[in-house]
């Protein structure tokens, strides 16, 4: 095992981790809120479903709302530093 488990690899595995672990959050995000999946049989029998309110609350989730509200720029205070004319 130590010779497949060397330091260099750490930040490959803990990077693939991360991404791995958010790739399993948004699919069981998907299947269990997202309002266009139907898993129950009752659902799949209706063609159109009229669910405007439970497709508003899924796309406006929480991170989304916070986001709206903060600018859209990475590191804030070096843009500032680098646009400031004076």
């Amino acid at each position: 095992m130590g010779r497949w488990l060397k330091p260099e690899v750490y930040p490959l595995m803990a990077a693939m981790t991360f991404v791995s672990g958010m790739c399993i959050f948004q699919l069981t995000r998907n299947v269990l809120t997202n309002p266009d999946v139907r898993i129950n049989k009752a659902h799949r029998t209706t063609a159109v479903l009229e669910n405007e309110e439970e497709g508003k609350k899924y796309s406006q989730h929480g991170l989304r709302q916070f986001l709206r509200t903060r600018p859209p720029e990475v590191m804030p205070s070096i843009n500032q530093f680098f646009s400031d004319t004076k």
